[in-house]
């Protein structure tokens, strides 16, 4: 690519929206996503008791299970969250930048 259609990108306003935009949401999700793994091994450090409960009388499976599972569903979940937008609102800009530029 040429060095002035670079230059021509970065300075456009959609792109700099873009680049922002994405940032942010990325930020947000990888945010969201810390705070419930470290929450999880937080609880394993300070209150293994609370995990290690079963989930009813008598039960060998304890709660520690089902929120393990739910924590391995949820980066899945954010992964699907990212797609759906990267696929709708930062396509849609990347379109409109080139559509501007052409």
């Amino acid at each position: 690519m040429q060095q002035d259609s670079v230059d021509a990108i970065k300075a456009h306003p959609r792109y700099q929206e873009l680049v922002c935009s994405r940032k942010c949401f990325a930020w947000n999700l990888t945010v969201i996503m810390l705070v419930i793994y470290y929450g999880f091994i937080m609880i394993i450090a300070f209150a293994p008791s609370l995990l290690g409960t079963p989930i009813a009388e008598g039960a060998v499976t304890t709660v520690g299970m089902p929120v393990g599972v739910a924590i391995i569903i949820s980066a899945f979940v954010l992964t699907g969250i990212y797609v759906a937008k990267a696929n709708s609102r930062f396509d849609a800009l990347t379109k409109a930048i080139r559509e501007d530029l052409q």
